[in-house]
């Protein structure tokens, strides 16, 4: 499977694997496999909601294996209250899944775990990130375009009867926070 890693990207997970960042108490390292049921949990309480279960622990534990994706988590102690899953291709990366448990909301986990993936992507040479997210979903969208993110299109129904809207940002022009 190595073999078939992004060429940047391979000299870049090798980097990463001994590299995490603490903020507000917690510790953001990549994830291992055993991780996979805590987060594939977390999103179907937090992100799946209301909609069938596609990030089961299976599909997660595969995104942890795959050499072309990061997993990221934030962790305190023990607890799992926060991650991002962040896919690379040729040109631009796809964030997946992120998010963070609600009590630790607007404490700077979400922004620490973002600023990670998108220090992956710049590492790895790539300039743009594209992620969906409910188009109900006013926080997230605000935490998004805070960041320097903008809407792109309204996907109808991409979330089977819920709309989705596609944002991305160009990691060349600096975000004004």
């Amino acid at each position: 499977m190595r073999d078939r890693c992004h060429p940047r990207l391979r000299t870049l997970l090798v980097a990463m694997c001994e590299y995490w960042w603490v903020i507000d108490a917690c510790e953001i390292r990549l994830a291992k496999p055993r991780d996979a049921a805590r987060i594939a949990q977390m999103s179907r309480d937090y992100v799946e909601a209301g909609l069938r279960w596609g990030w089961t622990p299976a599909r997660v534990a595969h995104s942890i294996r795959d050499c072309a994706t990061n997993v990221v988590i934030a962790e305190a102690g023990a607890d799992l209250v926060g991650f991002g899953i962040m896919k690379y291709r040729d040109d631009d990366a796809h964030l997946l899944l992120f998010a963070v448990r609600p009590e630790y909301r607007r404490r700077g986990i979400g922004s620490g775990l973002l600023r990670w993936l998108e220090s992956t992507v710049i590492t790895a040479g790539i300039e743009l990130i594209f992620l969906e997210t409910r188009a109900a979903n006013s926080a997230a969208r605000a935490f998004y375009a805070a960041r320097g993110y903008r809407e792109l299109v309204v996907l109808p129904h991409y979330y089977g009867s819920e709309d989705a809207v596609r944002i991305g940002r160009d990691l060349t022009i600096k975000a004004e926070r």
